[in-house]
């Protein structure tokens, strides 16, 4: 068995990308990509419909070729060494993939067989996970008569029947309820708690905030951003200060006030009602120092100030120039993927 040296990979990533590129037709869903995911860590990539994301998941999960580049998953390539590198990796998709004939447990035992586990351990492991994802008394019943919930947690099981090093997980809670998307983040969590290295793709900006530790914008195929949440945050600039006044009649009266103090570049104020505090964008230091002074002035007794930054969803459309979970195009790039697999 033939393996890379994790140094020409990048020491301390779990997944290693180099201007990886696909193209579909006149389409290219990945132009270029570079990524590094750190072992152990929940790397978040997020990008717009038809951004590349599938297809980066496709490629490293060893499911599709890319037309130039490399990418290697814990040492191993994905082009010259598919059959090592499938060994060490789990993959959930968009939808379950489950047999829908065969009962949960037997679909567990038959993906621990397919991957060389004796029948005493695929037995095993199949009992271990049943129980670990609420299944277990589930587990004679064919899976085409689980809920939605249940049939994404035992395809998370099946994921996980080999002991997966890295784990693909492409927007795993699309569809899903409140309850049972908490529960598949409590999963992954627990996951990664054990070691395991996740890469996720999502458009729900909650669910990369509870759960990556980095991320990856991707748009039209191309890395746009990357790093941590709040270095993404402060990279877009701009920050929110939230004033609230010991007396809530205050608030619209300070609101008026702010507006009419002619700070250049100053954005119009914003009440919550509900919070009882004033909204005020800020661009720069030099506005938040004329709008506290200006509230000190005005003798304005107040019981908190704070300063906020852009919340994710602000983050995601600042780079993409739309929100999470839009389409630019009516025909999307991640359409176009599944003609061409």
């Amino acid at each position: 068995m033939t393996r890379i040296d994790k140094n020409t990979s990048g020491a301390g990533s779990a997944v290693t990308v180099r201007g990886l590129v696909k193209h579909y037709g006149e389409t290219k869903a990945l132009d270029g990509v570079d990524l590094d995911v750190r072992e152990g860590t929940v790397m978040g990539v997020l990008g717009p419909n038809g951004a590349g994301k599938t297809t980066l998941v496709r490629i490293l999960s060893t499911l599709l070729a890319p037309d130039s580049g490399q990418a290697t998953v814990v040492g191993y390539d994905v082009v010259r060494q598919p059959r090592q590198l499938r060994r060490v990796i789990g993959l959930t998709g968009q939808y379950a993939s489950v047999d829908e004939k065969l009962p949960g447990w037997e679909n567990l035992y038959l993906i621990g067989r397919l991957l060389d586990l004796s029948r005493k351990d695929a037995r095993t492991r199949a009992d271990e996970l049943l129980e670990r994802f609420s299944l277990t008394e589930a587990a004679k019943r064919p899976a085409s008569t689980y809920s939605g919930g249940m049939r994404r947690r035992l395809d998370l099981a099946a994921s996980m029947i080999g002991r997966p090093q890295v784990l693909f997980l492409d927007e795993p809670t699309t569809g899903l309820d409140p309850r049972t998307r908490n529960e598949v983040w409590t999963e992954v969590k627990s996951m990664v708690g054990e070691g395991v290295t996740v890469l996720l793709t999502t458009q729900y900006m909650e669910e990369a905030e509870q759960l990556a530790s980095e991320l990856t914008v991707v748009d039209r195929g191309k890395v746009i951003a990357n790093g941590g949440i709040e270095e993404l945050k402060a990279k877009v600039g701009g920050r929110t200060l939230r004033v609230r006044p010991v007396d809530p009649l205050q608030v619209r009266p300070l609101a008026r006030m702010i507006d009419e103090l002619g700070v250049t570049g100053l954005a119009g104020t914003t009440v919550d009602t509900a919070g009882g505090a004033l909204l005020v964008p800020i661009l720069s230091d030099e506005q938040l120092t004329a709008v506290v002074g200006a509230v000190i002035a005005r003798g304005v007794t107040v019981s908190a100030i704070s300063t906020e930054l852009p919340s994710l969803d602000e983050v995601f459309l600042s780079l993409t120039g739309h929100r999470a979970g839009t389409s630019q195009d009516t025909e999307t790039t991640e359409t176009r993927e599944e003609v061409a697999v």
